[in-house]
C-alpha cells in the first residue's frame, strides 16, 4: 500500500454549497496540508473521510480500506482531532484514559502518560479549567495513544501560542519518520504548512484546484511584481493569476525559472502557500 488515504471524485450537495468531484491522494509517509478560505470544504472533507456525513458520489480509501464498509476497523487506525475538544469539560485525563481504553484495543496507556507528561498535563485537574493550548495538546495525546497509522487534524494548531505550536510541529513530524504514518491536516496557519507539509491540496468553494508537492509549489511558483506598462506587454498564458495593487500589478506565476529566462529583468520572488492562496482566491485571470 502506498497510499494513507485516497478520496476520487468526492461530491456532497447541501442546500447552499456543494463539493464538485473532490479528488486528491495522501502518500504514505507523508504530511499532507489541507488549505482553503473558511466555507471551502475542509470540515465537509474531513467529516465525509470518517463517515460522519453520507457523500452523494465518489469514493474514499483510507489505508486501503472502504471508508463505509470497514468504518470499524478504520477507526482503530486513525486518531483524530478537531479544533475543539470532543471531551467532557468535567473529565480529568485520567478519565479519558478511562474511557479510552475500554475502546481501542491498541490503547497504550504508558504512551498516553509519557505524553501527559511531555506536555506537563496534570491528570486529576479537570478539562475546564484547562488552557485552549493545554486542551489541544490533551487531544492529540488521546489521539496518539493508541498507536493510529493516520492522524486526522482539522485546525489543530488554531489559537495556539507560537512555542506550542512548534512543540506540537515537532510531534507530528516525529510521528511520521518511519514512513509507515501520515498525517491530513487542515489549517488556517499555513506558515506551519509551510514548515512541516510535503503535500499541499487547495480546496476553494467546494472545489479542488490543485494537489501538489509542496517542494514543486515552493520551487518553482512565484510572485511577478510589475508596472501596469510591463503588465501589458505580459501575455495571458504567461501567469496563472494576477492582482492589482497601489503600485503597479502582482501577478503569480506557474514556473518562475521559465519566466525570468524570457524576461531577465523581471522582479520575481518565491511564493509561499498563503500568497498561492490569495492569488487564487482573490486575483483574476488575464
Amino acid at each position: 500500500m502506498t497510499e494513507a488515504l485516497h478520496i476520487e471524485g468526492l461530491c456532497k450537495q447541501y442546500a447552499d454549497f456543494q463539493l464538485n468531484r473532490v479528488t486528491f491522494s495522501l502518500p504514505m509517509g507523508c504530511i499532507l496540508g489541507f488549505v482553503g478560505e473558511n466555507g471551502a470544504g475542509k470540515t465537509t472533507t474531513i467529516k465525509a473521510i470518517l463517515n460522519l456525513i453520507a457523500i452523494d458520489g465518489g469514493s474514499i480509501s483510507v489505508l486501503g480500506l472502504d471508508h463505509k464498509k470497514d468504518e470499524q476497523a478504520i477507526k482503530e487506525q486513525i486518531g483524530v482531532v478537531f479544533d475543539n475538544s470532543g471531551f467532557h469539560s468535567c473529565l480529568t485525563a485520567g478519565d479519558i484514559e478511562s474511557i479510552l481504553k475500554r475502546i481501542y484495543k491498541n490503547w497504550d496507556g504508558a504512551l498516553y502518560r509519557g505524553y501527559l507528561k511531555k506536555f506537563d498535563l496534570p491528570q486529576n485537574k479537570q478539562i475546564k479549567q484547562f488552557s485552549k493550548g493545554m486542551t489541544m495538546k490533551l487531544n492529540i495525546a488521546a489521539a496518539l495513544a493508541h498507536r493510529p497509522r493516520l492522524l486526522i487534524l482539522d485546525e489543530a494548531t488554531s489559537g495556539l501560542d507560537p512555542i506550542v505550536r512548534e512543540e506540537i510541529l515537532d510531534i507530528f513530524l516525529d510521528f511520521i519518520q518511519d514512513e509507515a504514518h501520515s498525517i491530513l491536516i487542515s489549517s488556517h496557519i499555513t506558515s506551519d504548512l509551510d514548515k512541516i507539509a510535503d503535500y499541499i491540496a487547495f480546496i476553494h468553494k467546494g472545489n479542488l484546484v490543485f494537489s501538489r508537492p509542496k517542494d514543486e509549489l515552493a520551487g518553482k511558483m512565484g510572485v511577478l511584481k510589475c508596472s501596469a506598462l510591463d503588465f501589458q506587454k505580459l501575455r495571458a498564458s504567461e501567469i496563472l493569476r494576477y492582482r492589482k495593487s497601489q503600485f503597479g500589478y502582482e501577478a503569480l506565476l506557474n514556473d518562475r525559472y521559465a519566466f525570468t529566462r524570457r524576461h531577465p529583468d523581471a522582479v520575481v520572488d518565491p511564493a509561499n502557500i498563503e500568497e498561492i492562496m490569495l492569488f487564487y482566491i482573490r486575483g483574476e485571470v488575464k
